[in-house]
């Protein structure tokens, strides 16, 4: 494997539901998604399930941060993804994005420092999977936590709420 940057393109929601795999896969420490609202891309496989448990038990320091304009459809189709909320809330997060963030609509993630995933819509499958391209996560990263700061918290690992 090259240690250089490298670039998938991917042409459609196939493809890019395989680059969420890989990239969740890939994640050693820290997985950082924002999407619209995480409907029909895969997180409630069994794949992502176990690839993002794997991440979450990897140790005290990991970190899964999902950010979404709208949470309800994590709430109500991906009851995995609540399962690792109920067992993980001490290191996994689901934040929604105030509505001044709704004009951004390129979804993205990035896992660890270096691997990302980036669609250039949510309405266009198309989009690159990027391997080994820190600066391109760096910037990633960056937005990412700029959008978070001006989120909230918004799923709840437990059935009240509370």
């Amino acid at each position: 494997m090259s240690d250089g940057p490298q670039h998938t393109q991917l042409d459609g929601m196939a493809e890019y539901i395989a680059a969420l795999d890989t990239l969740c896969g890939m994640a050693q420490h820290s997985l950082f998604i924002f999407e619209k609202n995480f409907e029909g891309i895969g997180f409630n496989s069994e794949t992502r399930y176990g690839s993002l448990r794997r991440l979450l038990l990897s140790g005290p320091s990991s970190r899964l941060h999902l950010l979404a304009h709208d949470t309800r459809p994590i709430a109500q189709h991906c009851p995995r993804l609540m399962m690792l909320l109920r067992q993980f809330g001490h290191n996994m997060h689901i934040y929604q994005t105030p509505m001044h963030l709704l004009h951004l609509t390129e979804p993205f993630a990035v896992a660890d420092e270096s691997h990302y995933v980036r669609r250039f819509h949510f309405d266009d499958p198309r989009g690159i999977l990027a391997q080994n391209d820190a600066e391109g996560a760096r910037t990633l990263k960056s937005l990412f936590a700029e959008m978070w700061a001006s989120s909230r918290p918004s799923v709840s690992a437990s059935t009240t709420g509370l």
